[in-house]
């Protein structure tokens, strides 16, 4: 199960689960919510995972050290202000988030799913293996931020 691990890269596999989510829909009963409600919910939801997603990315970006998921072992610099003081994880908190305003719009059970799912294929093959290589090139400084900042909220 190894080879999994940081060969995805978290954009696809979120999108693999939407894809999953919206096939769970065709096959199970919807829920009844009355459609406007449902579309501010699902929109709103949706906007704010974006919203932490792009807020961590920028983060990277003003510290100049890779966004790449795959790659962690580039890491030049640990962020651990703004958004990574809440989460050490917001791109994937807002991923999680996205999809379950996805599963709202489905307004499908089965959909519920799958932000299930992903949170923990990420975890499993793409939070430990970086947590694993971010302590390899942080030690110390890296250990003290985990027990500060949760892996996800």
């Amino acid at each position: 199960m190894s080879s999994l691990e940081l060969r995805i890269p978290p954009p696809a596999v979120a999108a693999i689960a939407a894809l999953i989510m919206w096939g769970m829909d065709l096959v199970t009963p919807p829920l009844q919510f009355h459609d406007t409600i449902r579309v501010i919910a699902a929109t709103s939801v949706a906007l704010l995972g974006g919203c932490i997603s792009l807020v961590g990315v920028i983060s990277f970006r003003r510290m100049k050290t890779t966004i790449n998921p795959t790659r962690p072992e580039k890491a030049s610099l640990l962020v651990a202000s703004g958004i990574f003081k809440v989460t050490r994880n917001p791109m994937y908190v807002g991923m999680v988030l996205v999809l379950i305003g996805w599963a709202v719009f489905l307004s499908s059970p089965g959909a519920l799913l799958g932000p299930i799912g992903f949170a923990l294929y990420i975890t499993r093959f793409q939070i430990i293996p970086e947590e694993r290589a971010l302590d390899a090139i942080f030690g110390s400084e890296y250990t003290a931020y985990k027990a500060r900042v949760r892996r996800w909220i």
